[in-house]
């Protein structure tokens, strides 16, 4: 049997769509053991799919079907503390962790890009899958199945306050959103951006993080969709949040805030009980690490 241990991610990050993404401090823990049928269960008593509709077995699947392997049937018992459907790669993390447990049984016949390269194809979005393997903060395209990747160090001043309210809200409808097209100078203001978050957060040139995480190319359709979004995130840079954005596809909404304010979280939590009642502040700082797999 083996444990395979996946941050939560938060990607997009404003401006950086679908290329820019971070590894957050909260674990979904997967054990996977080889069985002759399906077994699947959940320590937390979530609903999940225990058939071969299940995203973690179909993943793990897809490496035995990749590596020439048969595959009678998984046993799969999910600990997951990533919240669903909240924009905080819960998908993801299931994809990275079929992927790793089925390549850890298999004896590890598929090296680390190789395992980057498949999350990020059958997951779609190289931001959400790559920080959930490689941890930290990453920028991450794919093109023809190949994840170009950078793990970039972060300015060691930040930390996250992420803003969770009790409702979900599903990618595809996040998604359906969004225009078929886009205006030129939208695309410029979101490029110049992306690269003043990246050289940023690297430098420690916080200042620029509210400009930074601006953009035109998902947030102006997705708020919206959001009870309160963009009311969390005015609220968020009034309470001294260097910059806020929409986590993923959403709901979320991640604050980037000094590491040495140390009251931010409290007065988050008192902001959301007193005009947001649906919502929780919880700080999750930087995951260095990435997912993990050892043998039980």
């Amino acid at each position: 049997m083996v444990r395979v241990t996946v941050p939560a991610t938060s990607a997009n990050m404003g401006s950086g769509y679908d290329s820019i993404g971070i590894a957050l401090e909260l674990y979904n823990v997967i054990d996977l053991e080889e069985s002759d049928h399906i077994d699947i269960s959940d320590k937390n008593g979530q609903f999940v799919p225990k058939d071969a509709r299940n995203l973690i077995y179909q993943c793990a699947k897809r490496v035995y079907d990749e590596c020439g392997k048969p595959l009678s049937g998984l046993k799969i018992v999910e600990d997951c503390a990533i919240p669903q459907t909240r924009g905080l790669g819960s998908s993801s993390a299931c994809t990275v962790a079929g992927i790793l447990g089925a390549n850890a049984l298999l004896g590890d016949p598929l090296d680390r890009q190789a395992v980057i390269d498949l999350a990020a194809t059958i997951e779609g979005h190289p931001d959400n899958s790559t920080p959930a393997i490689l941890g930290g903060f990453c920028v991450a395209l794919l093109e023809n199945g190949h994840v170009h990747q950078v793990r970039v160090p972060m300015h060691s001043a930040i930390d996250f306050i992420v803003f969770i309210p009790d409702f979900k809200l599903s990618t595809e409808k996040a998604r359906a959103a969004l225009p078929k097209t886009i205006a030129h100078h939208d695309a410029v203001y979101n490029l110049a951006r992306a690269a003043l978050l990246a050289g940023s957060l690297t430098t420690g040139q916080l200042e620029n993080l509210d400009v930074a995480t601006g953009d035109c190319l998902h947030q102006p359709y997705r708020f919206s969709l959001i009870e309160n979004g963009e009311d969390v995130v005015r609220g968020a840079k009034e309470l001294g949040a260097l910059g806020a954005y929409i986590s993923g596809a959403g709901p979320s909404i991640v604050a980037m805030v000094y590491k040495g304010d140390r009251d931010y979280l409290s007065r988050a939590q008192a902001m959301c009980a007193e005009k947001y009642p649906h919502w929780k502040a919880v700080q999750l700082r930087c995951d260095e690490v990435g997912a993990t797999v050892k043998r039980i």
